[in-house]
C-alpha cells in the first residue's frame, strides 16, 4: 500500500510511517502538511498563553488602571498555572477527539481570550477579578503544547520524531519572543495607550490557522497511545526527577518570559517602550538555544550538558543580585537575557535525558534475561508518557517563579533579592540531583542509547 486510505472526516486509516517505502511515498509528504499547520497552531497557543505579559505593561493609570505591583504579577501568574494543569487532559484529548479535530477545536477557542482581552483592556476601571478570569482563559493557548506534541508523534517514524518535535516545540516557544516584539512593535507605532492593538491582532491568525487545520489536518485512525502508559510512568522516580529539573528549565523559561518587563517596570521604574525593546531578546535567544541544548546533549551527554546549564542560571542569578544591589541596568538586562539562553539549552539537554535513562533501563532488563522487543517497547512506552508529564509539571515552575516575584515585592519595601536568592537555592538542588542521578551513569546510558536509538525517541518538550 502506497497511500494512506481515509475516512469520512479526513480520518486515515492504516497509517504506517515506518514503513520506509511507504513512508518516502506517500507518508512524509502527509506528515509534513501536518507538522507545518502544528507548528503555526502551538505558536499562536504560546503567543495567546504569555499575552498578558505584554498587556501588564500598559496597565498604567494613563489608561485608568491602578494596579500594584502584587497584582500585576498575578496577572501572569493565573495564565501560567491554568495552562500547566491544562496540558494532561489536552495529551489525552488527541487520541479522544483526533489530532486534527482537537487542533481545529483548540485554536479557534483561543478566540475566546484574544477578543476578551481585546475589548476589556481598554475599558478603565475593569476590576481585577475580571482580568483574572480572562487571564485564565489565555491558559489554554499554553495547554496547546501538549496536544500538539502527542499528534505530531503520531506522524513520524521513530527515527524522525526527534527533529519533527523539536521544530513543533521551537516554533512554539517562539510565540513567547514575538507577542513581545509585536507590544514593542504596538508602542513605537500606537503609543502606549492602545493594548488592545496587541490582542486584537491575532483575532484573524487565530481564524486562518483553525480553518487551514480544518481543510488541510488529518486525523490517524489509531493513534499510538499505549494504555496506563501515564499510570506506569508515575511509578517510575525518574518521571519525577526529569520533571523537577525541567521546572528549573522550561519552568525558568516561561516564567522570566512572562516576569520580565514586569520586573523591569518594578525594579527601575521602566516605561512601557523602554521595558519592551529588551523583553523580547530573552525568550528569542532561549527558544534559538533550545534545539542548540539538544545537539550538545547528543555529543556530551545530557548529564553533562544539564549541569552546565544549572550552573549557568546560577551564576547569572548571582549577576542579577548584583545588578540589582547597584541599580546597574545594563547588567540586569544582560544576566537576564543570560539566564534565558541558558535555560533553553537546559531545556533541549534535559529532555535529551529521558530516552537515555529508559534506553538504560531496557539494556538492563535485557541483561537479565528479559526479551529484548519488550524491553524497548517499555523504553517507548515511558518515554513518550514522561514527555507529557514533564512538560506539565515543569509549567508549575513558571507559576513557582512569578509567585515568588509577586511575594518579593509585596510590601511598601519589597526588592527582587528574596525571589533571586530562592531561585539560587533552587539551581543547587536540581544541580545536585542532576549530578548525583544521572552524571554517574552517564557513560553506561551512552553505551545504551545507540544500539536503542532506532527504539526510544524523545522530542523537546516544552
Amino acid at each position: 500500500m502506497t497511500t494512506p486510505r481515509s475516512v469520512s472526516g479526513r480520518w486515515i486509516e492504516d497509517w504506517d510511517p515506518e514503513n520506509e517505502e511507504y513512508w518516502h511515498r506517500t507518508g512524509q509528504r502527509v506528515a509534513r502538511r501536518n507538522l507545518v499547520l502544528s507548528i503555526a497552531s502551538e505558536h499562536i497557543g504560546f503567543s495567546v498563553w504569555s499575552l498578558w505579559s505584554v498587556l501588564v505593561l500598559f496597565l498604567s493609570p494613563d489608561i485608568g488602571f491602578t494596579f500594584a505591583p502584587g497584582e500585576k504579577f498575578l496577572l501572569v501568574i493565573v495564565p501560567t498555572l491554568v495552562g500547566a494543569l491544562l496540558r494532561l487532559p489536552y495529551t489525552a484529548a488527541v487520541a479522544r477527539f483526533g489530532g486534527r479535530n482537537w487542533t481545529v477545536f483548540a485554536s479557534a477557542v483561543l478566540l475566546v481570550p484574544a477578543s476578551l482581552a481585546a475589548v476589556f483592556v481598554q475599558r478603565p476601571g475593569t476590576p481585577l477579578w475580571a482580568f483574572l478570569l480572562i487571564g485564565a482563559t489565555a491558559g489554554m493557548g499554553g495547554a496547546n503544547f501538549a496536544s500538539s506534541m502527542t499528534n505530531i508523534t503520531a506522524f513520524y517514524p521513530r527515527r524522525h520524531q526527534g527533529w519533527a518535535l523539536g521544530l513543533n516545540a521551537g516554533g512554539g516557544n517562539l510565540g513567547v519572543a514575538l507577542v513581545q516584539m509585536l507590544g514593542l512593535l504596538v508602542i513605537t507605532t500606537a503609543g502606549d495607550l492602545h493594548p488592545s492593538y496587541v490582542a486584537a491582532f491575532y483575532l484573524p491568525l487565530i481564524v486562518l490557522v483553525s480553518v487551514l487545520a480544518a481543510l488541510r489536518m488529518d486525523n490517524i485512525a489509531a493513534v499510538r497511545t499505549e494504555p496506563g502508559a501515564q499510570r506506569e510512568a508515575v511509578a517510575d522516580p525518574h518521571t519525577w526527577w526529569i520533571s523537577l529539573l525541567y521546572i528549573g528549565t522550561f519552568g525558568s523559561f516561561i516564567g522570566y518570559g512572562f516576569a520580565f518587563g514586569l520586573v523591569l517596570q518594578t525594579e527601575f521604574g521602566s516605561t512601557p517602550l523602554q521595558a519592551a525593546s529588551v523583553t523580547f531578546l530573552g525568550p528569542l535567544l532561549g527558544s534559538v538555544a533550545r534545539p542548540l541544548g539538544g545537539r550538545m546533549a547528543d555529543r556530551w551527554g545530557g548529564a553533562g550538558v544539564t549541569l552546565i546549564g544549572f550552573s549557568g542560571l546560577a551564576l547569572g542569578t548571582a549577576a542579577l543580585l548584583v545588578a540589582a544591589s547597584t541599580s546597574f541596568f545594563p547588567l540586569f538586562v544582560g544576566a537576564f537575557t543570560f539566564l534565558f539562553v541558558l535555560s533553553g539549552i537546559g531545556n533541549g539537554s534535559t529532555y535529551k535525558l529521558i530516552p537515555a535513562v529508559f534506553a538504560r533501563q531496557a539494556e538492563e532488563a535485557i541483561t537479565s534475561g528479559r526479551d529484548a522487543t519488550g524491553a524497548f517497547a517499555r523504553a517507548r512506552r515511558l518515554s513518550g508518557a514522561v514527555i507529557g508529564i514533564a512538560g506539565a509539571v515543569g509549567a508549575l515552575g513558571g507559576v513557582a517563579i512569578n509567585a515568588a516575584f509577586r511575594a518579593s515585592y509585596s510590601g511598601p519595601h519589597g526588592s527582587i533579592t528574596p525571589a533571586l536568592y530562592s531561585f539560587l537555592a533552587f539551581y543547587a538542588l536540581c544541580f545536585a540531583v542532576t549530578w548525583r542521578v544521572y552524571l554517574r551513569h552517564e557513560s553506561r546510558t551512552a553505551a545504551a542509547a545507540p544500539r536503542s536509538a532506532h527504539n526510544v525517541e524523545a522530542g523537546h518538550a516544552g
